[in-house]
């Protein structure tokens, strides 16, 4: 029996993330939605969480967004050139059972299964559609048939994919940016966390299967004989595949491993659009510069 994750110690992490945004000239106002507070899951537990915002808002609330995940709205109405948002969590996380990739059903049978009127698929089912970052195509389509052969389970064939991503593209965190189409980065071979997500997500999706884009964090010091993982010391990202009976199952194409007790989920969406940790607009600002720090 071939396991696929390999289970860890229950780990307990506190996780520092820092967003700073410095402006050439005076903000008046701006108002915001922060997506920094990690997720409770089976798995995971967020045992404490404070947001610290300078300056101080005038106004905030907290809500949940279609996904489930926690948003804090806040509104700063004073002059400021210096925008900085702190998110201090305490998360418990608990090693995920090993998997048996050659249980899970054929992949075929799991995208035919999204096409019918089973209720209990509705919401994995909102995760075939194109999304703004991740529109499947046929050319996306094309490049996971070689890991997607007919009748192979589903789990062994995302894991085939996960890999050949991770070894076909190399990772340049110089030729991106949040606004670079998918297509630029499927054709130049390269691009950082989150467009290895979105690559994924969308070829995943191209064959009919539903696959959402995680946030979250990574452990940033490797243990004994173990490598550094690509995407620490800022915020990461990877995917979920959904597989009928076994429910999300994680997938990190960046780091070519099946996340457990190294990964801290923070949020999950269609793409990066519905997850991004700080959002919003301003009044005035000029150029900014961004800083991002996560420990």
């Amino acid at each position: 029996m071939a396991h696929v994750r390999q289970s860890e110690r229950l780990m307990h992490y506190r996780v520092t993330h820092t967003t700073r945004y410095r402006y050439a000239q005076p903000v008046s106002q701006c108002q915001n939605e922060a997506r920094m507070r990690p997720r409770a899951t089976p798995r995971q537990k967020c045992t404490s969480h404070r947001l610290y915002v300078s300056p101080e808002p005038a106004s905030r609330h907290e809500r949940e967004d279609v996904f489930g995940n926690h948003v804090a709205y806040f509104a700063v109405q004073k002059a400021h050139t210096v925008l900085e948002v702190t998110a201090l969590s305490e998360v418990q996380l608990t090693p995920g059972a090993p998997l048996d990739a050659a249980a899970t059903p054929p992949w075929e049978s799991v995208a035919q299964s999204l096409r019918g009127t089973d209720s209990s698929l509705l919401e994995a089912r909102e995760f075939v559609l194109a999304s703004p970052f991740a529109a499947p195509g046929d050319g996306y389509a094309e490049y996971a048939r070689a890991c997607f052969t007919p009748g192979r389970p589903l789990l062994e064939a995302a894991t085939a994919l996960m890999e050949q991503i991770h070894d076909e593209f190399e990772y340049d965190p110089l030729f991106t940016t949040v606004a670079t189409p998918l297509d630029q980065v499927f054709a130049h071979r390269r691009g950082v966390c989150q467009d290895f997500a979105h690559l994924l997500i969308a070829c995943l999706r191209a064959l009919g299967l539903p696959a959402r884009y995680v946030s979250g964090y990574l452990e940033t010091e490797a243990g004994p004989g173990q490598e550094k993982l690509r995407g620490a010391d800022a915020s990461h990202a990877w995917v979920a595949v959904f597989c009928p009976g076994a429910g999300w199952i994680d997938l990190d194409p960046t780091n070519r491993q099946l996340p457990d007790t190294r990964h801290l989920t923070l949020a999950w969406g269609r793409d990066y659009g519905d997850v991004a940790p700080l959002n919003g607009v301003i009044r005035g600002g000029g150029p900014a510069t961004l800083e991002v720090e996560v420990d």
